[in-house]
């Protein structure tokens, strides 16, 4: 074997690991993230796969341009949870910053969701569309975040044709716009149970 076939053949060996190693990555590695079939199951946070089939994924800019349009902003983003340990005679009064004008949903990108939310979750973005599957919607909640990846699936799997979702989420957003104090969606609120009382 000659240097010359002996080099090609290490190349070749390196490209069939590497090809190996990215196939068999975890579904929280930035190597290769397949879109999963249907919903991802898995935990919300963690790396997500760059597309979304059936919508557009925005970037900043691209979110800036559609603003134009007047998008349904879904924040899909999970309630602060009150940390351990924090002194029992302090008010918990956590504020959830987003994109000003976003209805937010707390974990309605949760797969499984309970047949009831989701049907919830529906009725509200036909109510916030004016039952207009056309109308541009946006949605997201934090950077890595299968939740709003997951919302926007559920949207085109509905027939909603202008789904858009936006990964950079909330910190994206921030770094160059203003945020908003939002409070939980009501209908969305009244039919959440109440959290523990340690959380409260």
């Amino acid at each position: 074997m000659t240097r010359m076939d002996r080099t090609t053949a290490r190349v070749a060996l390196a490209l069939a690991a590497a090809l190996t190693l990215a196939a068999a990555a975890p579904p929280d590695s930035p190597v290769g993230v397949p879109e999963p079939d249907g919903l991802w199951t898995g935990p919300q946070r963690g790396y997500t796969a760059p597309t979304l089939k059936g919508a557009t994924v925005l970037d900043l800019a691209g979110l800036d341009a559609l603003m134009a349009e007047k998008p349904v902003l879904l924040d899909v983003a999970l309630a602060d949870r009150k940390p351990e340990g924090f002194p029992a005679d302090r008010p918990w009064l956590p504020s959830h910053r987003s994109i000003p004008g976003a209805v937010w949903l707390p974990n309605a990108g949760a797969a499984p969701l309970d047949p009831g939310k989701e049907a919830l979750f529906f009725a509200r973005v036909e109510a916030l569309t004016g039952g207009d599957r056309t109308r541009p919607v946006v949605t997201f909640c934090r950077p890595e975040c299968w939740g709003s990846w997951n919302a926007g699936k559920r949207l085109v799997m509905k027939g909603y044709s202008r789904v858009y979702w936006f990964p950079q989420g909330i910190e994206g957003w921030q770094d160059t716009h203003d945020t908003a104090v939002v409070e939980v969606d009501p209908a969305w609120k009244a039919a959440s149970p109440p959290p523990p009382a340690a959380e409260r």
